[in-house]
């Protein structure tokens, strides 16, 4: 059911304690196919820390269920679904199965990814309207995540281009002085077309500075620092300055994803430029 590559990411993602979870996913599967009247069409092949169906629901339309071996990933999603389920910008949760950590989510068509940044500015102020509220990991929680798992997958990226990265996020985030509701991992693979717009998916979900979510899109096929400045003024950001500096301090993560695919671009290069820029 799972396709070896799929496997493979989420015994990377959470160890080899996952493969009992692993071994259980064809009936988890068939028993939540019962209880919520789905058809199981496709398993999809994206993702690190779970695995997701496209499915046909009894009335005719098309879901996506989606499940996780992580109580937290699951629990943090879906709070942060219901937080934004006014706002159209964002996927809407249809049901959940807490104890099993399963999420049925709606299905976007055409729900291919975003390819344009210009839409990225009305999608990130949609997305910061919502209240901020409580019991979610903070931007920093994030930021040691991210940097943790980097430091452990790093392809050969110099360690002191990932340290002084990881120091000038952490400062972001401590400093931070407007908290929001915030994506985490907005990159435009997780923005998709829609009748109604772009809608974010597959949110990683924290509390605090919301620029942290521009970063995929002020990097998105640039290659200069101009052109990063150039971005920056065409986005609604809340501080160009700060949109900048997170950019700065993150694009090493993307240099590290071009490294790891044998990518030397560009944009490659424009990545190493702005982590070599703190050290």
């Amino acid at each position: 059911m799972l396709s070896d590559g799929l496997t493979e990411r989420l015994r990377l993602r959470f160890g080899p304690d996952v493969q009992p979870w692993l071994d259980g996913v064809a009936a988890l599967v068939e028993r939540l196919a019962v209880r919520w009247g789905l058809t199981v069409l496709a398993t999809m092949s994206a993702g690190s820390t779970s695995c997701t169906f496209r499915c046909r629901r009894a009335d005719g339309s098309l879901a996506y269920l989606k499940l996780t071996p992580d109580a937290e990933v699951f629990g943090t999603e879906a709070a942060a679904l219901r937080a934004w389920a006014s706002c159209p910008a964002v996927v809407s949760l249809l049901d959940v199965a807490d104890e099993d950590n399963a999420l049925l989510i709606e299905a976007l068509e055409p729900g291919t990814p975003l390819s344009d940044w210009r839409p990225a500015g009305a999608l990130l102020r949609q997305l910061r309207e919502v209240p901020a509220p409580i019991g979610f990991p903070t931007v920093a929680d994030r930021v040691d995540f991210m940097f943790t798992l980097a430091h452990r997958r790093n392809p050969g990226v110099p360690a002191a281009l990932l340290d002084a990265s990881y120091a000038a996020a952490r400062r972001l985030a401590d400093t931070g002085s407007v908290a929001r509701l915030v994506h985490g991992d907005l990159h435009p693979g997780n923005v998709l077309a829609s009748a109604r717009g772009p809608v974010a998916i597959d949110p990683r979900p924290c509390l605090g500075d919301p620029d942290l979510d521009v970063v995929d899109w002020t990097l998105f096929d640039v290659t200069t620092v101009d052109e990063v400045r150039t971005r920056i003024a065409a986005l609604d950001v809340l501080d160009e300055d700060r949109a900048y500096e997170w950019s700065r301090a993150l694009a090493v993560l993307l240099l590290m994803s071009h490294v790891r695919r044998g990518i030397d671009d560009p944009g490659t290069a424009l990545f190493r430029q702005l982590a070599e820029s703190l050290t």
